[in-house]
């Protein structure tokens, strides 16, 4: 069934209500080589908002504070219907140690600067954008609630962090009455599925929506690469574009270009474009609240949004599914198999309710 932007979700636990695809800021700006123009970048916002969309989502760092404020400017005459998201962790100045990480300090000014840069005076979500082992969680946890509390921020959520920690961070919150996380962001697409074995069940158990990250594997599902692009000359050239960031981050395999083709031929017959049948995917998936999906161009997000009317056939989604499977590892494998079920249950078939 065909979706639409204004087919609210609520996030996690919460009552809070978003968009099932939020739009990506990180492209407002072209500081880092590749990002969309202020005209351009305001043709996107308006065309998402137009079109029902609500949730937009930032970070302190991206494109040098340039996503914040331009976000800021758009939204300034519909601020109130907008669920505007941002982050903070990575380093705010060079040098400085105390202008990036999880801690108090960092945590306050980083708030009070997102706040002057999107010309607000309260943020939507709040993410701890990467973990930071040297920070007690008691400490992040505190400064969070202490800002809800003020009134500066009024959800929090949590951003590339390990299972234990989040599920850890949960509880402790739920214990002392402070205020619970509600969002989870993952990188979570057909070629990187890991999130499978710990967080996406770890999310839904303790009421964090899922919000996934490159969503279209940083273009690679949408059909961007061929074989030619893995050859050492084309991918360790360093010159600023998405294919050597790619290169860098390891996305460009063969086992991925593999997946990538897979997502052509299921394209080819549901005659949409491999971008949209990678994107609705993932937004289709139980566990997922909304990808966020990014744009330099109006084009490129006109076709991002047709994926919210992809519907696939029982077959289709068994191939997409097979071709980029993970193996969910020690103890989920051996819990799932005929002899644990024979041990622990016998021939009784047993349904769960809840």
């Amino acid at each position: 069934m065909p979706l639409t932007l204004d087919t609210y979700r609520l996030l996690g636990r919460s009552g809070l209500r978003v968009s099932p695809l939020a739009l990506g800021a990180a492209t407002f700006g072209t500081e880092w080589g590749w990002g969309a123009e202020k005209d351009e970048a305001r043709k996107l916002f308006d065309r998402y908002v137009e079109g029902g969309g609500n949730f937009v989502d930032t970070a302190d760092t991206y494109t040098g504070g340039t996503s914040e404020r331009m976000l800021g400017e758009f939204a300034r005459d519909s601020r109130e219907r907008l669920v505007l998201a941002t982050k903070y962790t990575t380093l705010r100045r060079p040098g400085d140690p105390n202008s990036g990480g999880a801690h108090r300090k960092n945590l306050f000014a980083a708030v009070e600067s997102s706040l002057r840069r999107l010309g607000t005076d309260y943020i939507d979500l709040l993410y701890l954008h990467v973990w930071d082992p040297t920070t007690p969680v008691e400490e992040i946890l505190r400064g969070m609630d202490d800002l809800v509390r003020q009134g500066k921020i009024l959800y929090v959520g949590i951003s590339s962090a390990p299972a234990w920690q989040i599920a850890r961070m949960q509880t402790i919150a739920d214990l002392r009455g402070w205020s619970p996380l509600v969002a989870l962001q993952l990188e979570y697409n057909l070629i990187e599925r890991t999130g499978e074995r710990d967080l996406i069940p770890m999310a839904r158990a303790m009421g964090l929506g899922v919000v996934p990250f490159s969503p279209l594997a940083g273009g690679v599902l949408a059909g961007t690469y061929r074989r030619e692009d893995l050859t050492a000359a084309n991918v360790a050239s360093g010159d600023g574009t998405r294919r050597s960031f790619n290169a860098a981050l390891g996305t460009l395999t063969a086992r991925n270009l593999d997946i990538a083709d897979v997502v052509k031929e299921v394209a080819a017959e549901t005659g949409r474009t491999p971008a949209q049948v990678g994107l609705a995917w993932t937004l289709r998936n139980p566990g997922v609240t909304a990808p966020i999906v990014g744009a330099r161009t109006l084009g490129q997000l006109e076709g991002n949004l047709g994926a919210l009317e992809v519907d696939f056939t029982a077959a289709q989604l068994a191939r997409l599914d097979t071709a980029s499977a993970v193996a969910l590892g020690f103890p989920h494998d051996m819990l799932a198999g005929a002899h644990i079920r024979n041990v622990t249950q016998g021939g009784l078939t047993i349904e769960a309710r809840r």
